[in-house]
């Protein structure tokens, strides 16, 4: 394979809803390209993209793949993507590799769900993009109905750069209204034959082209001027607004394809090789310093790992891309993450599962590092001398929970290992170790995309699990003051343990001050703070432990450890068993023995006396609540604000975004539970959210019996 240098480069990702035709365009584009000799089909389980055996099984992408075509003394390096949204980790990795995005529209049901939430993802990166509309040969193809929805779903800048002639069975013939020429297909498809366009669609064909010539003069001052002066641009002009137009998100040209037969496929791949934009054309890259990264062929060496994969026999493949300067096989690197060094031993350039090994890689390329020690997804390597990191890919936070844990006590080991693999592979797979729930947590952006991880433990892993619900990180805290001691006396022979302990607990609020009386058996007790322990709680809230001992009733060496036995208690509260935060301590009085006493006595003492303390105290459970974002079609608004009421959540507010209803709430955590699932049941599919912590807020009082009542016959059972 030959060496292209940075002009020769185009890096596009391949989106649209699943069934739109991604795979088998990309596998129509490596043949014209000559990557392979025969197309393959996702009924023969053999496309160079889908080669994995889960999408044998669904007939769909479940991961991202690498491909790349020459065509034109042009490299196209291509990134094909799942179409369903639970495996959108796959779709921005992608998104942040690539150039241009090519949207595909599949002509019998026009804009689908996936397709707007494509077009979205691509949105927020302000990622250039060509749409292509395929399936122009099915029976119920409709090309207008497609263009219309698009237009109304999507963006007005539509700009049609083609039409089909006869769509629906037999097509083979579209209007190319650029070049205002007729371009025919012979049945195998492959290379379009060039003729003029017929007498009956010439009115049609110079209508489109008009509404082209103008929009590409929009793009450009030069060219609006060009265009005043001439009333037309020349090929040529038209070309260079499309290609600033498509640049600016300024215009979104439509080509017609039918990749089942390759039809249309050659010149979609002439319009990605001439007019997508390259790595020189788009902004640059901020690293972790702030300083943009030029793609200067001739800079130091910089490359971004965009994603990681584990192979069978081969193991670990990183595919990344060059943002500076070149490399080479041998090349001696610094990985900025972590500070190791790494020698890239082995380059190759990849169509799916199939790998090249190449020399060297310039500015702009894709290319997969094997049998590197120390790096992964996320990493950035550079050239000696610089540190520096990319910003790197954004992932969405997760969306769906629950707890796993293997059908054999044998086997946890065994399943860590395995779940750091998937996560590694889909970053979007979060695994949460949670001591506090005694579960494994795993996180992902919905019920089938955690469907999917547990068909790979029972089938690649050969990992038995089961998925249990996910308990909730509740909080206990008290409500009111209150009054406790406690006496540890145990005498078994020899020196015994003595501990006496008097404390009153009280809630804390941020910015709050001491308690200086306690109104106790009808009389007031003063209490003097000589010294104060403020602690930040690994879980949230906080610890204030005075001291307020007087005349020396207890040593001041004996303090850490009434310290250290309320802590224990922190850890497990009364109602449930869950954390407890938000509480100050006064530790007044107490007693303790010139022969017995010691830490263990009064780290006992303390425990015991802050738990009695802590039941009078009004004990009453916090539940985590997250702020609550949907995006959704203001046609099913209502029926979401329901179900939103339903799951005691609150409406903060809604407002109105590039064709959506946004609203926003906050839910408690526990009325999350399978909302993915809900939410797209009762939109169709066409809503999105994002969810992210907000507080720990106190519940009401069924609910707290409810939870009380629940965790008291768990306990029971176990």
């Amino acid at each position: 394979m030959k060496t292209y240098q940075t002009d020769q480069i185009k890096n596009i990702v391949l989106l649209g809803n699943s069934g739109s035709g991604k795979t088998i365009l990309g596998e129509a584009m490596l043949f014209n390209g000559g990557i392979v000799e025969r197309r393959g089909t996702i009924e023969g389980k053999n496309t160079a993209s889908d080669y994995r055996p889960i999408e044998h099984e669904n007939g769909n992408s479940i991961f991202s793949t690498v491909l790349y075509t020459e065509y034109q003394n042009k490299k196209i390096n291509i990134l094909d993507t799942p179409g369903l949204d639970d495996f959108s980790g796959g779709v921005i990795s992608s998104l942040f590799a690539a150039d241009c995005a090519v949207l595909l529209i599949n002509v019998q049901n026009g804009v689908e769900v996936g397709t707007e939430i494509h077009f979205r993802h691509a949105e927020k990166v302000h990622k250039p993009m060509i749409i292509a509309i395929n399936g122009l040969d099915h029976e119920k193809a409709n090309f207008e109905k497609s263009v219309e929805m698009m237009k109304e779903r999507l963006s007005n800048n539509i700009i049609l750069v083609q039409y089909p002639v006869n769509e629906g069975v037999g097509f083979n013939s579209i209007i190319d209204v650029l070049r205002m020429k007729m371009l025919y297909y012979s049945k195998d498809g492959g290379k379009a034959e060039i003729l003029d366009i017929p007498a009956d669609q010439k009115d049609k064909a110079e209508e489109l082209h008009n509404a082209l010539v103008e929009k590409a003069a929009e793009s450009d001052e030069a060219l609006m001027e060009v265009f005043f002066a001439n009333n037309t641009l020349n090929e040529n002009e038209i070309r260079k607004g499309i290609a600033k137009g498509i640049l600016t998100r300024g215009m979104f040209p439509v080509s017609c394809i039918s990749a089942k037969y390759n039809i249309g496929t050659d010149v979609l791949m002439d319009f990605i090789a001439n007019e997508a934009p390259s790595i020189t054309d788009m902004p640059e890259p901020k690293n972790n310093k702030g300083n943009e990264v030029k793609p200067n062929p001739a800079g130091p060496t910089s490359v971004y790992i965009f994603k990681s994969s584990i192979e069978e026999h081969i193991g670990e493949i990183n595919y990344f891309r060059v943002y500076s300067g070149k490399i080479t096989e041998n090349l001696d690197v610094i990985n900025s993450n972590n500070g190791t060094k790494e020698r890239l031993s082995q380059l190759y350039v990849c169509a799916g599962k199939n790998r090249t090994r190449v020399p060297e890689l310039h500015t702009g390329d894709i290319g997969a590092f094997v049998k590197l020690k120390n790096t992964k997804m996320d990493h950035t390597l550079n050239a000696p001398g610089n540190d520096w990191k990319f910003e790197g890919v954004k992932f969405p936070a997760p969306k769906y929970r629950t707890a796993i844990k293997a059908q054999s006590e044998s086997d946890d080991e065994k399943l860590g290992e395995a779940l750091n693999k998937m996560h590694l592979e889909d970053p979007t797979v979060i695994i949460e170790y949670s001591k506090e729930l005694k579960q494994i947590i795993v996180h992902g952006q919905g019920e089938y995309h955690l469907n999917i991880m547990k068909w790979h433990l029972d089938n690649i892993y050969k990992i038995p699990t089961n998925y249990n619900p996910p308990k909730i990180p509740y909080r206990e805290t008290i409500t009111k003051p209150a009054q406790a001691d406690y006496r540890h006396k145990k005498q078994s022979g020899g020196a015994g343990q003595f501990g006496e302990v008097h404390m009153i607990v009280e809630p804390y609020e941020e910015g709050s001050t001491e308690m200086t009386t306690m109104k106790m058996a009808g009389k007031d007790l003063k209490l003097s703070v000589r010294g104060k322990d403020e602690i930040e709680l690994d879980w949230g809230g906080k610890l204030i432990y005075c001291n307020c001992i007087v005349g020396g009733s207890i040593d001041a060496r004996f303090m850490p450890a009434i310290l250290k036995g309320i802590m224990e208690k922190m850890e497990v509260g009364p109602l449930t068993g869950s954390y407890a935060r938000d509480i100050r301590v006064y530790v007044y009085d107490g007693k303790m023995h010139p022969v017995d006493s010691n830490e263990i006595s009064f780290r006992l003492a303390g425990r015991n006396a802050f738990s009695q303390a802590f039941k009078k105290a009004n004990p009453k459970i916090l539940e985590p609540v997250y702020e609550v974002e949907i995006m959704v079609p203001s046609d099913r608004m209502g029926d979401v604000i329901s179900d939103l009421q339903g799951r005691r959540g609150m409406v903060l507010g809604m407002s109105s975004e590039k064709r959506f209803e946004v609203i926003k709430a906050r839910v408690p955590l526990a009325e999350m539970n399978k909302y993915s699932t809900a939410l797209s049941s009762i939109t169709g599919g066409r809503a999105m959210y994002t969810m992210k912590f907000s507080e720990y807020a106190p519940v009401s009082s069924d609910v707290q019996e409810a939870v009380i009542k629940a965790y008291t016959e768990e306990e029971e059972e176990e």
